[in-house]
């Protein structure tokens, strides 16, 4: 199973571990993608803070951020799972895994980025702000700078089990799973059932716990049809929307 994620909009500290190793991140084959976002951003945002606030999209509160995107070669670097925080991640709860559904966590995470593509939860990586949506000067929209990197490498990531595609829609830009790979794709809304409306803040939370639930009881569904069974035996309320690989689960309580 593979398990698509979105980042968090804020992140941890970078902290005081050995900076980054380009060469050490998952996913070689998105290399000279990543080099190329990387390089820019600095640039960028060591030349010209307002203008690097611009393209990046950041308030006057958040400042801050330019200066951090330029301390990117030299920060100190912390596994992904650490770096990202925020609703779905205080719900999957990383750290609180027992020790064989954290080796499950390293191996089936994919976490989608502006600046990395994706990273493992176990990749090492500094503090950071450029969201998938940001439009480069020189490279462009950063979901079409990733789209031909991603479909050279993901099909091959993705390995011949379930893909759990819970990605917002800007990340999801980077990559769409095509032909098998989609046939065995599966996607997650969440519903506060009396309403049948889609609850937007505690969707993230929801979809952390699902994420958590499946790596603790170590379930491997290789299908939609199977993520079904699975998320029913761990006790959730699943519904199967009517398109292929659309799943609704459904909440009574909003929390």
């Amino acid at each position: 199973m593979l398990v698509l994620l979105p980042p968090s909009e804020g992140k941890a500290s970078s902290g005081r571990g050995a900076p980054l190793k380009p060469e050490s991140l998952s996913l070689p084959g998105l290399a000279e993608a990543r080099a190329a976002v990387l390089d820019e951003l600095v640039e960028l945002c060591a030349a010209d803070e307002e203008k690097a606030r611009e393209v990046l999209g950041l308030s006057e509160g958040l400042r801050g951020e330019v200066a951090k995107n330029v301390e990117l070669r030299t920060a100190g670097a912390r596994p992904a799972g650490e770096i990202y925080t925020g609703v779905l991640y205080d719900a999957l709860g990383l750290a609180t895994l027992d020790a064989a559904a954290k080796r499950r966590a390293g191996r089936s995470l994919l976490v989608f980025s502006g600046l990395w593509g994706a990273v493992r939860v176990t990749d090492r990586i500094p503090s950071y702000r450029c969201s998938m949506g940001v439009k480069l000067p020189g490279l462009g929209a950063l979901g079409g700078h990733w789209r031909g990197a991603m479909a050279s490498v993901l099909p091959k990531a993705a390995g011949d089990g379930l893909v759990l595609d819970l990605r917002s829609s800007a990340y999801a830009s980077a990559w769409k799973p095509k032909g098998e790979v989609a046939a065995r794709t599966a996607t997650v809304r969440v519903l506060h059932a009396p309403t049948r409306k889609v609850v937007s803040h505690f969707n993230k939370a929801t979809k952390g716990r699902i994420v958590r639930s499946l790596l603790e009881a170590g379930a491997t569904p290789r299908s939609p049809e199977e993520l079904v069974v699975a998320l029913r035996d761990l006790g959730y309320v699943v519904e199967e929307s009517g398109k292929p690989g659309a799943l609704d689960v459904l909440v009574d309580e909003i929390h």
